[in-house]
């Protein structure tokens, strides 16, 4: 189309748009009065407002606010303002609640209606007098049942039963229907076994809601605390040709056509005679890829250039555990920071824990107290003393001083009673020393090198016989960070990747670090999830993730 075609449709368009408009404002009654008045004549007089909203059908979105002026025209139609039920207060005229039906009573003249938008544990009651709403309300009430979508409109007053605030309604429509004889949650308690069945409805219940709510508050606060420290936020690969571990439980990644085993490529030798094993450099990447265990190697390379980093995403590992504290997708948290030795990362750590859990207490409130009263009556104070107490920092030697010590009063007690220099601690173990030595979060350090993965730093003290390591182990959790400085020193770093068998030239460019401008650096690695179960006094870690998954289980 020319410009000049293109010049007419745009004026045509706008004077169609005008007319309109004068029409819906009473300026002109007919299209000859329009044609008839010069258009100059007309925008000056009546200076009519093209940019009032003709009147339609809005459905807000659960952000939504009224931001229309008072002095709006009469032809805009009135917007009712949404508000939250954790914002539910008396004094602002009608507004709309919007959620999920709860419990439903009818009386002769009466309907309490209890809402929940997910916003807050406890929602709110709205209340239906027979005398004050419409036909259509009526019809509607007769449709309520557990689990439906309503929006409602009324008025927030102060309520005259046990919660503080009701809503006084004038209006309700139900959104969405949900059949009682069907619907899987039923006005009953049921087991977090046989939520994790329905795990696309759980987050209705009061368990899992509240868990959702304590964990975005956690996963905020931590973004917070890292930016506010001057942290930069790194997004490392989730596809990876590294184990960092160097444990081998890695979920592998393949293009490869695995359901015609005959046409799999198969590794050959100098003269061509297929081998034992696939031939990965036909695969979609040129070679072996899994899902990471872990963004610190490529965290580090961040770190040695822009200070202090840190990562934030998803993990994996395909260990076959059905514990309650294993997950074959998981969050980490791991910051990076050059220039630092293990004492930093330690500070580091207790620093970001106090500071969100302390912002968990002062958002979450009604959450943990729920939290406190059903799941663990000790939580809250808990997590106060997280936030008050130092944490107690203990060398690994000394962790197991204490322990045999202990162990010998009555070696039936344990699970695993054999405890010496080399042993890995067990969570029985962990939660002694956090619950019953120290009663307190304690940092461990200097774990023997053979226990411990191939980037941890020597310590030169005892001829490397211990790494500059860490655990945090916490009262009810066991262990919840792990952490060390790394080895910066290149041919320490060569002579430990030999010794665990893992090729030099899969880790050239982590290698490089050491070779241009090597720093002492150290970070850590915080469990998210485990952090959630901490938060929140659960036991079983598949209830702090909205989709869990783990050996035999990817449904949803």
């Amino acid at each position: 189309m020319t410009k000049f075609g293109k010049s007419i449709m745009t004026k045509s368009c706008l004077i169609a748009a005008i007319y309109a408009t004068l029409r819906r404002s009473g300026t002109i009654r007919s299209a000859s009065a329009f044609i008839g008045t010069p258009l100059v004549s007309i925008t000056r007089a009546s200076k009519p407002n093209f940019a009032a909203p003709v009147s339609f059908t809005r459905l807000s979105m659960s952000t939504d606010v009224d931001n229309t002026p008072q002095s709006a025209p009469s032809t805009t139609p009135k917007i009712l303002r949404r508000v939250k039920t954790v914002d539910a207060a008396p004094g602002k005229g009608e507004v709309s609640i919007k959620g999920w039906v709860r419990t439903v009573r009818k009386q002769k003249t009466l309907a309490f209606v209890e809402v929940n938008d997910g916003s807050s544990l406890s929602g709110i009651q709205c209340v239906l007098s027979f005398d004050d709403i419409d036909e259509n309300s009526k019809a509607e009430i007769e449709k309520l049942s557990t689990g439906c979508s309503v929006e409602v409109v009324g008025e927030i007053v102060e309520s005259q039963g046990k919660q503080k605030y009701e809503v006084r309604s004038s209006k309700i429509r139900v959104v969405g229907e949900c059949p009682p004889d069907t619907y899987p949650l039923a006005k009953k308690r049921h087991s977090l076994e046989y939520l994790r069945t329905i795990a696309h409805l759980r987050p209705r219940t009061n368990t899992i809601s509240a868990v959702s709510r304590v964990r975005s508050t956690l996963a905020g606060s931590i973004h917070q605390f890292f930016q506010d420290s001057g942290f930069v936020y790194v997004q490392t690969p989730l596809i990876t040709a590294s184990d960092c571990e160097g444990a081998g439980e890695m979920f592998r990644v393949t293009t490869l056509d695995l359901d015609n085993l005959a046409e799999l490529p198969l590794k050959k030798d100098e003269e061509g005679v297929a081998m034992k094993g696939v031939d990965y450099s036909e695969d979609f990447f040129g070679k072996a890829a899994y899902l990471t265990v872990s963004g610190q190697l490529g965290g580090e390379t961040h770190a040695c250039a822009l200070g202090d980093i840190y990562t934030f995403g998803p993990t994996f590992r395909a260990e076959n555990s059905q514990t309650t504290r294993h997950l074959a997708e998981f969050h980490m948290v791991e910051p990076e920071m050059a220039f630092a030795d293990l004492n930093s990362a330690m500070d580091n750590a207790e620093n970001m824990l106090k500071f969100v859990v302390g912002e968990v207490m002062k958002k979450c409130d009604e959450d943990l107290t729920f939290f406190n009263q059903f799941y663990d009556k000790g939580l809250k104070e808990r997590l106060d003393k997280l936030v008050k107490t130092p944490f107690v920092r203990c060398s690994y030697r000394d962790a197991i001083k204490y322990l045999q010590e202990e162990i010998s009063k009555d070696p039936s007690k344990w699970q695993y009673p054999d405890v010496e220099f080399g042993t890995d601690l067990a969570t029985e173990h962990e939660r002694w020393l956090a619950e019953t030595k120290f009663n307190s979060c304690v940092f461990v350090y200097n774990y023997p090198k053979k226990i411990k993965a191939f980037y941890m730093r020597d310590n030169d003290e005892d001829g490397g016989e211990t790494v500059n390591a860490m655990d945090l182990l916490v009262p009810g959790v066991g262990e919840l960070v792990g952490g060390s400085q790394r080895e910066d020193r290149l041919d320490v770093l060569l002579t430990k990747m030999k010794e665990v068998d893992l090729n030099p030239e899969d880790y050239w460019w982590y290698l490089d670090l050491r070779r241009y401008g090597s720093v002492p650096h150290a970070g850590y690695g915080l469990g998210f999830e485990r952090l959630v179960c901490y938060v929140t006094g659960v036991d079983n870690i598949r209830e702090a993730i909205a989709f869990p998954r783990y050996p035999g289980n990817a449904e949803f």
